[in-house]
C-alpha cells in the first residue's frame, strides 16, 4: 500500500524554499494558489512535516518542481493499476494532481519550446509567446454581394484582412473559458500550434484550468499510427501516451474523463490527409459527445472549416494588432538574438520604428501573421534594416506557403495537383494575380478563380479535354492552394481574394518580368507605363524595376510616357521651363525642380519645404522670398509682419541689386507706430503698387513668379506629373540595375516636353 502522505528531504526543502523566494510570495500566497483554506499544510511542507500526498504534489507543482525529486523515500514509478485506480483514489482533485505530476515533465518536453525557422535552437515558449485575439464571427461564413467588394481600395483590403468585419475579439484563453468544445481556425503561421502549446503548459502549471489534466495530441501523428494499426481509437492512443508517464491502468483516464478533469488539446487537423480525414473527425465526435464535461480544443486551417465538427464552436484567430506586433518584436530580439540586452532592445525599438515607415506599407501588411513577422525579425537583425530587395523577401514567403512551411513539420499532404513543381505553381498563380489586378480586382468569385485556374491546366501536356474532368481538376487545385498554401483565402461565401495584397502585388510584377524575360518582347513594359498616374499601380512599378536583369528600357519608358502628361498643355509647358529653368543652376537639380513644382502648387506649403531644403541657401532664399510674399498680402493690421518679413529677406540677400530694391520697399512701408488711420490709408492707396515692385524684383532677380493660375483639369495633371516624376525618382533609387548612362541622361533630362527633341534616345 503506497503512503497516503509525504514529506519534504532537506535537500528538497532548500529547492523548494528557493523556488519559494524566486515567486516572491508569502505562505498565505502559496496557500492561495494551491486551493488551501489555511497555510497549515504549507508550514508543514517546508518543515519537512508528513502533508497529504496530493497536497504535496499540488504545491510541488505549482511551484514548478518534480515532487520526486523534493520528497524524502518518494514511491517508485506507479506501475501496477491499483496505484492510480479509482479504488484508491477515490478523492479526483488528488488524481488530478498525481496525474498532472507524473505527466508534468513530459508536457513541459512536448510544448514547452518552439523551433522557430531558421534559428538553430529552440526557444522557450515563454519567451516568445504573444497573447492571441479571437474573432467570434468567421468572414467567409459571412454572405455578402459580390458588388459590395468590387470597389474596395488597398486600405480599405488590408481593412478587410485585418477583421475588421468582425465587431467582436475576445481574448483567446477566454474562449477556450466560455466554450467547453471549440475549433480554433487560422491562416498559415497565424500561431494555432503555439496558442495550444502555451494552454497545455499554463494548465500543466496549474495557471489555467487548474482542476484538469492537459492532454496535448498532433493528429497528423495519432492519424499515420492509426494507418498502421488499421482503426481509430483516440482514447487507446491517449492510454499508449500515458505509459510513457508511468501510468498504465487505463481506467485512470477513463476516470478522468467521466469526472470532466481532462483539457484535450487537438493540433492540426488540417494536416491529417484527406482519407484518413474523415475516421479522425469522427473519433474526435465520439470522445467528445461521450466525455462532454471536459475541455476540447482543436486547431484547423481556416480553409478546412468544412471538415464538420459537430457541437463545436467555431472562432477564428485574428490577425496581429500593432501592440501584438510590438510585445512579439521586443520578445523576439530578447529570445532569439545573441546581442547584450541594451543591443537587443535598440534593435527592437528600431525595428518597430521603421516598420511604421510609409515605404515599409508592405511588411506591414505581412506582420500581422506570426510566422512573416518572425521572417522579417529575421532579415532586419542580419541585416539591421529592412530588405532594400523587397522581391527576394517576398519570394521567400512564398516559398515558405507554397511547400516549405509544411516540410519543416513535416506535413505530409494530399498531391492534388501531382507533379507541379514550385516554378509552375507560382506561374499558375502570378497569371491569376496579373490578370485580377490588371481588372482592378481584389477580390473575385470562385467561378472566376476556377476558369484561370483550368485555362493554365488545359495548356499543360496530357491536359485532358473533357470540360468536366478539368472543371473537377481546377476545383481541386483552389482547394490545395487555399487549404496548403494558405495564398488565396474565401473572404465571405464564393467569394476569395488573396491573403495578403502584396503577394498579388509580387505575383502580378512577377508576371509582367517573366514576359519581358522570355519574350523578349517590350509590350510587358509598354503595357505597365500606361497605369504610371495610377497610385495603386506605384508598388507594381518599384517592384517590376528591381526584379528586371536591366531596368533601362523601363525607366526610359517611363519618362517618356512622363513627358507626354502635358504635352498638349502650351500653359503648363510654360511653367514646366520656368521650373526647370529656375532648377538648372542649383546642385541636385532634379530635387530642387520637384521642389519648385510644389513651390508653385502649394505656396502654403513653404515652411515645410524650407525645413525640407534648409540646407540649401539657394532654396532656402527663394523660401524666405515666397513667404514674403504671402506675409506682404495680408491686411492692413499687420504691417509688423510685412517689416519683419523684409528684415529677414535682407538678412539672406547676397545679391547687391535684389539687397537694394528691398531695402527702398522697406523704406516705403509705413511707420508701425504711426495711427490706424495712417497705415489704412497708406494700405489702401499704395499697398497694390508696392506688392507688384515687389514681385517684379523677386521674378527679376530670382525668376520666381506668383501669378501663375492653373484650372482645374491643369492642377489635376500637375498632381499626377509630380507624382509620377517622383515614382521615377523612386525607382531611379531602388538599387535597380541601371547603366550609369542612362541614368545619368535621365537625372540630367527632367525636362519639359520642348527639351525632348535635343535628346538622342534610344529605346530598347
Amino acid at each position: 500500500m503506497v503512503k497516503r502522505s509525504l514529506e519534504a528531504s532537506l535537500g528538497g526543502i532548500e529547492q523548494a524554499k528557493k523556488a519559494f523566494a524566486h515567486k516572491g510570495w508569502t505562505q498565505d500566497n502559496l496557500a492561495f494558489e494551491v486551493n488551501l483554506k489555511t497555510r497549515q499544510p504549507i508550514w508543514r511542507f517546508f518543515t519537512g512535516r508528513p502533508v497529504e500526498r496530493h497536497i504535496f504534489i499540488k504545491i510541488c507543482s505549482v511551484l514548478s518542481l518534480n515532487w520526486r525529486e523534493i520528497a524524502a523515500n518518494a514511491p517508485e514509478e506507479f506501475s501496477e493499476s491499483k496505484e492510480l485506480g479509482t479504488a484508491e483514489f477515490l478523492d479526483i482533485d488528488a488524481l488530478v494532481q498525481q496525474v498532472r505530476s507524473q505527466r508534468f515533465d513530459k508536457i513541459q518536453d512536448q510544448c514547452g519550446t518552439l523551433q522557430l525557422l531558421d534559428v538553430t535552437r529552440p526557444v522557450r515558449i515563454d519567451d516568445i509567446y504573444i497573447d492571441v485575439n479571437i474573432l467570434e464571427e468567421i468572414a467567409s461564413l459571412q454572405w455578402l454581394e459580390f458588388a459590395d467588394l468590387q470597389n474596395f481600395t488597398s486600405k480599405e483590403f488590408d481593412g478587410f484582412g485585418l477583421g475588421e468585419v468582425s465587431q467582436t475579439q475576445m481574448a483567446g484563453i477566454a474562449a477556450v473559458q466560455t466554450y467547453s468544445k471549440l475549433r480554433v481556425l487560422g491562416k498559415p503561421g497565424a500561431g494555432k500550434t503555439t496558442f495550444l502549446q502555451h494552454l497545455a503548459i499554463q494548465c500543466n502549471r496549474g495557471r489555467f484550468a487548474a482542476n484538469r489534466v492537459p492532454i496535448f495530441v498532433t493528429l497528423r501523428d495519432f492519424a499515420d499510427e492509426t494507418r498502421v494499426a488499421g482503426e481509430f481509437h483516440l482514447l487507446n492512443y491517449i492510454c499508449e501516451d500515458f505509459l510513457t508517464s508511468g501510468i498504465s491502468d487505463p481506467s485512470v483516464l477513463e476516470t478522468l474523463l467521466l469526472s470532466g478533469r481532462v483539457l484535450l488539446l487537438l493540433d492540426g487537423l488540417d494536416e491529417v490527409l484527406h482519407q484518413q480525414s474523415k475516421g479522425v473527425v469522427n473519433e474526435i465526435r465520439r470522445l467528445s459527445e461521450k466525455y462532454q464535461k471536459n475541455m476540447f480544443v482543436v486547431t484547423c486551417r481556416t480553409a478546412a472549416k468544412a471538415l464538420n465538427l459537430r457541437r463545436f464552436t467555431d472562432v477564428e484567430i485574428a490577425p496581429f494588432s500593432q501592440d501584438q506586433i510590438v510585445a512579439f518584436t521586443q520578445k523576439w530580439f530578447t529570445a532569439v538574438t545573441k546581442t547584450n540586452t541594451q543591443d537587443k532592445q535598440e534593435q527592437a525599438f528600431e525595428f518597430i520604428e521603421k516598420l511604421d515607415l510609409p515605404e515599409n506599407l508592405q511588411f506591414q501588411r505581412l506582420a500581422v501573421t506570426p510566422l512573416f513577422l518572425h521572417l522579417a525579425c529575421w532579415v532586419f537583425h542580419q541585416q539591421n534594416k529592412f530588405p532594400t530587395q523587397k522581391p527576394a523577401f517576398y519570394k521567400q514567403c512564398l516559398d515558405l506557403l507554397l511547400g516549405k512551411w509544411d516540410e519543416t513539420k513535416p506535413i505530409e499532404r494530399d498531391e492534388v495537383y501531382e507533379g507541379f513543381l514550385l516554378p509552375q505553381k507560382l506561374k499558375l498563380l502570378s497569371q491569376f494575380a496579373s490578370a485580377t489586378f490588371e481588372q482592378g480586382n481584389y477580390f473575385f468569385e470562385q467561378r472566376i478563380v476556377e476558369q484561370y485556374i483550368s485555362d493554365y491546366l488545359g495548356d499543360l501536356p496530357n491536359a485532358s479535354t473533357e470540360p468536366e474532368e478539368l472543371e473537377l481538376e481546377s476545383e481541386g487545385v483552389l482547394q490545395a492552394i487555399e487549404l496548403q498554401h494558405g495564398l488565396l483565402a474565401e473572404r465571405v461565401r464564393g467569394i476569395f481574394s488573396f491573403s495578403y495584397l502584396t503577394f498579388q502585388e509580387y505575383l502580378t510584377a512577377r508576371k509582367i518580368v517573366a514576359s519581358y524575360n522570355l519574350q523578349a518582347l517590350k509590350q510587358p513594359l509598354e503595357r505597365l507605363v500606361t497605369h504610371i498616374t495610377e497610385p495603386r499601380w506605384r508598388e507594381i512599378f518599384l517592384l517590376t524595376v528591381v526584379m528586371l536583369r536591366n531596368a533601362d528600357f523601363l525607366v526610359l519608358l517611363m519618362k517618356q510616357e512622363i513627358d507626354a502628361l502635358a504635352a498638349q498643355d502650351p500653359y503648363l509647358q510654360k511653367f514646366l521651363t520656368w521650373a526647370s529653368q529656375k532648377s538648372l543652376a542649383a546642385p541636385e537639380s532634379a530635387a530642387n525642380r520637384a521642389f519648385y513644382l510644389a513651390l508653385a502648387k502649394t505656396p502654403h506649403l513653404t515652411p515645410y519645404f524650407a525645413l525640407v531644403c534648409i540646407f540649401d541657401q539657394d532654396i532656402f532664399l527663394d523660401v524666405a522670398l515666397d513667404n514674403l510674399v504671402m506675409e506682404c498680402k495680408s491686411n492692413f493690421a499687420d504691417v509688423y509682419g510685412c517689416n519683419d518679413a523684409v528684415s529677414n529677406a535682407l538678412v539672406i540677400v547676397q545679391d547687391a541689386g535684389l539687397h537694394q530694391v528691398l531695402q527702398q520697399l522697406k523704406d516705403l512701408l509705413p511707420d508701425p507706430e504711426q495711427s490706424r488711420e495712417s497705415i489704412q490709408t497708406w494700405w489702401q492707396t499704395s499697398h497694390s503698387a508696392w506688392m507688384e515692385q515687389l514681385k517684379t524684383a523677386i521674378a527679376k532677380h530670382r525668376k520666381i513668379q506668383h501669378h501663375w493660375h492653373f484650372s482645374p483639369q491643369q492642377q489635376q495633371v500637375l498632381q499626377q506629373y509630380y507624382n509620377a516624376n517622383q515614382l521615377l525618382i523612386d525607382c531611379l533609387n531602388s538599387n535597380c540595375e541601371i547603366t550609369d548612362v542612362v541614368r545619368q541622361e535621365i537625372e540630367a533630362s527632367l525636362l519639359p516636353i520642348e527639351e525632348i527633341s535635343k535628346w538622342e534616345w534610344q529605346g530598347g
